[in-house]
C-alpha cells in the first residue's frame, strides 16, 4: 500500500512541477497570452478524456496494467517537451501529456480501492490525500529549482526519468487482484441510493476543484491588491496543503470512517464557502493565511469522503469507470473555476463572494438530493 501512495505522489509531482514553468516556457517558444492560456488548459481538457477512457480499460484489463502503462507513456511524452520549437507543437505535446496522465490517477485509486478493509476506506483515502498534498508542496518547488539549475529541458528529462522508473516499478512490484467475488459481481450497482451518493461525491469533488481553480487564478491578484510580494501566493497555497496533510495523517483521519460521508462532504463545502468569504473580506496579508487554513480544513473533509464514497457505492468490476468519471469531474472543476474567474470582469473580492454563493447554492441542492 505504501508503494501506491508513493506512486500517487509521483504522479501529481509530474503535474505540479510544471506549474511554475509552463507559462514562461510557452512564452519562450513564441506563444501569445491567449495561446498560453489555451496551452495551460489543454492538459486538464485532455486529462479529462483520459480519465473517462481509462475507467473503461481499467475494468477490462486491470488497474495495475493501466497504471504502469500511463506512467510509461507520460515518461516518454515528457521527453518531447524538450523538442518543441513553436507553441503549436507545445500544444500538441500538452494534449498527449494530459491524455496519458489521465490514465494514472483513476488506476491508482481503483487499485487502492480493491485493497484493505472496506470499513477503513476513508482512512485509506486520507493517506492518499496526504500523498497529493505532499506533491502539491514539493512539485512547484522542485520545478522551480531544477529548471533554474538545469533549464526547462533538464526538468523535463528529470521528471521523464522518474515516471519511466516508477512505470517499471509498478509493473514489477504491484500485484493485480486475481478475482472478483461472485457476490460482488451479483450485487446491484445502480440502485437509487447508491447512484445518489455517487452523484453527490462527483458534485462535491467538482466544487472543490472549482474553488481551487478560482484560487489559482485570483489569489495572486488578491495578494497584489494587499501589496504583498508574489512569493506569498506560493506560501499561501502550501499553507493550506500543510493543514490538509496534518488532518490526513494525524489521528483525526479516523473521523473519515466514523462520520457519515455525506455529512463530511456537506460540512467540507460549507467550510470552503466560509474560506472564500473570508478571502473576500480580508484586508491584511495575515488574514489570507487564516482563510487558507480554513480552506485546508474544508479540503481535508471533502477529498477522502468523496473518493471513499466512490469505493463504497460502486461495484468492484465497475470501479474503474466510477473513478474515471470521478477524476473527469476533478479536471472539469479546475477548468470551470479558472475559466469563470477569467471571464468575469470583477475584482477578486467580489469573485470570491460569487464563488462562495455558488458553492452554498449547490450545498442546498446537495442537501435536497440527500433527503430523497
Amino acid at each position: 500500500m505504501i508503494l501506491v501512495y508513493i506512486i500517487i505522489a509521483v504522479a501529481f509531482i509530474d503535474t505540479f512541477s510544471q506549474l511554475p514553468i509552463i507559462s514562461p516556457f510557452a512564452v519562450s517558444v513564441g506563444a501569445s497570452p491567449l495561446l498560453v492560456g489555451i496551452i495551460i488548459g489543454m492538459y486538464s481538457f485532455s486529462n479529462m478524456l483520459g480519465n473517462i477512457l481509462a475507467g473503461i480499460w481499467i475494468d477490462r484489463i486491470g488497474s495495475r496494467r493501466i497504471l504502469s502503462l500511463g506512467m510509461l507513456l507520460v515518461g516518454v511524452i515528457l521527453f518531447f517537451y524538450s523538442t518543441v520549437s513553436n507553441p503549436y507543437q507545445l500544444l500538441t505535446v500538452r494534449f498527449f501529456h494530459g491524455f496519458a496522465g489521465g490514465f494514472i490517477v483513476p488506476a491508482a485509486f481503483t487499485y487502492l480501492g480493491s485493497r484493505g478493509n472496506r470499513e477503513e476506506k476513508g482512512k485509506t483515502m486520507a493517506f492518499s490525500g496526504a500523498g497529493v498534498g505532499i506533491a502539491a508542496i514539493i512539485g512547484p518547488a522542485l520545478g522551480a529549482i531544477v529548471s533554474g539549475k538545469l533549464g526547462y529541458e533538464g526538468l523535463f528529462y528529470f521528471v521523464s526519468s522518474v515516471m519511466l522508473a516508477f512505470g517499471v516499478i509498478t509493473a514489477i512490484f504491484l500485484k493485480e487482484k486475481s478475482k472478483i467475488s461472485t457476490e460482488e459481481m451479483a450485487s446491484k450497482p445502480f440502485t437509487f441510493p447508491k447512484l445518489k451518493r455517487l452523484v453527490l461525491a462527483y458534485l462535491s469533488i467538482f466544487l472543490l476543484l472549482y474553488t481551487l481553480g478560482l484560487l489559482t487564478y485570483l489569489l495572486p491578484f488578491k495578494v497584489d491588491e494587499l501589496h504583498g510580494k508574489s512569493e506569498i501566493t506560493g506560501l499561501l497555497l502550501s499553507f493550506f496543503g500543510l493543514i490538509a496533510i496534518s488532518l490526513f495523517i494525524l489521528p483525526t483521519n479516523k473521523l473519515f470512517d466514523q462520520w457519515k460521508k455525506t455529512n463530511l462532504m456537506k460540512s467540507g463545502l460549507i467550510v470552503i464557502a466560509i474560506a472564500l468569504i473570508f478571502l473576500s473580506i480580508s484586508f491584511a496579508l495575515w488574514h489570507l493565511f487564516i482563510a487558507m487554513a480554513i480552506y485546508g480544513i474544508g479540503f481535508a473533509l471533502i477529498f477522502p469522503s468523496t473518493s471513499a464514497s466512490v469505493i463504497e457505492f460502486s461495484k468492484e468490476n465497475e470501479r474503474g469507470k466510477a473513478f474515471g468519471l470521478f477524476y473527469a469531474c476533478f479536471s472539469l472543476g479546475v477548468i470551470f473555476g479558472s475559466f469563470t474567474a477569467g471571464l468575469m470582469p470583477f475584482l477578486p473580492t467580489y469573485q470570491f463572494l460569487i464563488g462562495a454563493l455558488f458553492v452554498m447554492t449547490v450545498v442546498i441542492i446537495h442537501s435536497a438530493i440527500s433527503r430523497l
